[in-house]
């Protein structure tokens, strides 16, 4: 159970905001107030979608053995680089709306000497090991990772400086911050993708049952002439994949993909 009576007031109060991101969220499309919107709150952002260990390499038969890519490498790469490491002690996603699916108590995994900044009422300092058994936990639970430079989390946790703060976010479909993304701006919601050449493709199997239509929230699925089809707009947050009961759609990794996005975040973040 999470002892709220502890929590500073200022996330109390930003948790009671949480409902209305959306709202918020279409000020971003407004050239002036979205400027400075993103320059308070998503600057300098990378943030990647990391899909559950369900993934074969392109074009290479399943029985070799470099053909399978675990996404989970990239969480435990920045896990092993990094000095610091704070869980927090609750999502402030899944508590604001009172999540019934997932544990409320599974909060995001923050690195970085940033991270130190963080409110001990809040959060706690585990060991590199401990990191990659809670992350391993998270994914048992159903939830998808998203990792990278999220400004946003350094002002509502003023963890500083942001550049020195790397998120690993454990999110589920139905309470997730980034919800909101078919409502901010291009320029906004374009930080926040897929790993590099990864692709997600829908198969033969297919039977235009529009199920994962209702799954996607950043609206990317559309059914047409009985078939599923996945637009420029997808993550590649792979759930769709996992919910499909007649197994049709497929997540594909090209070699490389995993070092590439590695790099692209170490771009982005400090953790020396």
């Amino acid at each position: 159970m999470i002892d709220m009576e502890n929590i500073p007031l200022s996330i109390k109060m930003l948790s009671r905001l949480f409902p209305l991101r959306f709202f918020f969220a279409k000020f971003t499309k407004l050239p002036l107030i979205g400027n400075l919107m993103d320059k308070m709150f998503f600057e300098n952002d990378k943030i990647f979608y990391v899909p559950r260990d369900r993934v074969i390499q392109i074009n290479q038969n399943i029985n070799q053995d470099d053909s399978v890519l675990l996404p989970s490498e990239i969480l435990n790469y920045f896990i092993d680089k990094s000095k610091h490491h704070v869980i927090m002690n609750f999502c402030i996603c899944r508590k604001s709306k009172n999540c019934e699916n997932y544990p409320q108590d599974f909060g995001c995994l923050f690195l970085g000497e940033a991270a130190l900044n963080i409110d001990p009422k809040l959060g706690r300092k585990v060991t590199k090991e401990e990191a990659k058994d809670y992350v391993l936990k998270c994914r048992e639970a159903g939830l998808v990772h998203l990792i990278g430079r999220n400004k946003l989390d350094s002002v509502w946790l003023n963890a500083k400086p942001p550049e020195k703060l790397l998120t690993i976010c454990n999110c589920c479909e139905c309470c997730c911050l980034w919800m909101m993304l078919p409502n901010l701006s291009t320029d906004i919601g374009s930080k926040v993708t897929k790993l590099t050449d990864l692709e997600i493709k829908v198969t033969d199997r297919c039977t235009g049952c529009g199920e994962c239509i209702e799954l996607c929230f950043v609206k990317a699925i559309k059914i047409f002439n009985k078939v599923a089809q996945i637009n420029s707009n997808c993550r590649g947050c792979g759930r769709c994949v996992e919910r499909c009961r007649f197994n049709a759609i497929e997540i594909i990794l090209e070699k490389g993909s995993l070092e590439d996005s590695i790099i692209k975040i170490s771009k982005s973040i400090d953790l020396t």
